[in-house]
């Protein structure tokens, strides 16, 4: 039995007599977070990135699994028709579209942000971003659906993603990839471990250097950012890593199953105990 609702679950999950396994998807760097789960120890949980576990390295990680797309969910544009650089997600601090307006005013480029506002984010939309909004090329499009999404990143010329935060995984990163659009992402959280450095974006840790560095990501081949989002990103990938995760829990469960066979096995499946390309780290 998996669970993908973080915290909700852990006091009933002793009381159940089938396997559970919880998907990790929120931040874990809250001060309540590590006593939590150094009290809920013996509970099997899986990170979405290794980034993830560092505030908790006392939880019971059985494995990491990236997350995925299906392959015909978008498809790539070869030659973007928007010229414009794209900021896709929510209005708040930890993502930072003022960084994205920075950038895009210090290159002279358009800058098209959609991107819901939530009610916690009011205050901050109202008083920090709305008055930059009046910059000239910059459009605030407002939340879009999926059909619109796919379009918007397709015809952007980049992904600006100028998080400050330890973001747990970004799914926006392998949109953008997904439609052949590279990454412009600052180095936080998770980003190193989906951002391919100068395959499918570049990996930045201040505003002056994204802005000297953003002219190398528009130069990126698009056909090999998608050709490394298929290898790396699919749904089919992300199924298959669960169930190996699946498979070893099963196997350490029985009780003639030794721990140096399930070792061995999870070798033999996997050629190595973290696979870079597949995403898959079991424990």
């Amino acid at each position: 039995m998996q669970f993908h609702i973080d915290h909700l679950h852990f006091p009933l999950s002793r009381q159940l007599e089938n396997a559970v396994l919880t998907a990790l998807h929120g931040r874990q760097d809250l001060p309540v977070s590590a006593p939590f789960y150094t009290h809920f120890c013996d509970i099997p949980v899986i990170s979405i990135s290794q980034a993830q576990r560092g505030p908790i390295a006392d939880a019971n990680f059985v494995g990491t699994v990236y997350h995925g797309l299906p392959l015909d969910m978008y498809y790539p544009s070869l030659a973007p028709r928007g010229g414009y650089l794209a900021f896709l997600g929510r209005i708040s601090p930890e993502k930072d579209p003022i960084q994205a307006i920075h950038i895009a005013r210090a290159l002279n480029m358009p800058l098209k942000i959609a991107a819901k506002v939530d009610a916690v984010d009011e205050d901050y939309f109202r008083e920090k971003v709305e008055p930059l909004l009046d910059t000239p090329g910059v459009e605030f499009m407002g939340e879009v659906g999926e059909k619109e999404k796919g379009d918007f990143l397709r015809d952007a010329a980049a992904l600006l993603f100028p998080i400050c935060w330890p973001e747990p995984f970004g799914l926006v990163m392998i949109e953008a990839m997904a439609c052949g659009t590279p990454v412009l992402a600052f180095d936080f959280g998770s980003v190193r471990e989906v951002i391919d450095d100068g395959v499918t974006g570049h990996v930045v840790t201040s505003l002056e250097e994204a802005i000297a560095t953003l002219p190398q990501v528009l130069q990126l081949d698009r056909r090999g950012v998608r050709r490394r989002f298929e290898k790396r990103f699919s749904a089919r990938r992300m199924a298959q890593d669960y169930v190996r995760i699946y498979q070893t829990l099963l196997r350490r469960s029985r009780p003639q199953t030794s721990p140096r066979s399930v070792v061995n096995e999870v070798t033999r499946v996997n050629g190595d105990k973290y696979l870079t390309d597949a995403g898959l780290h079991v424990d």
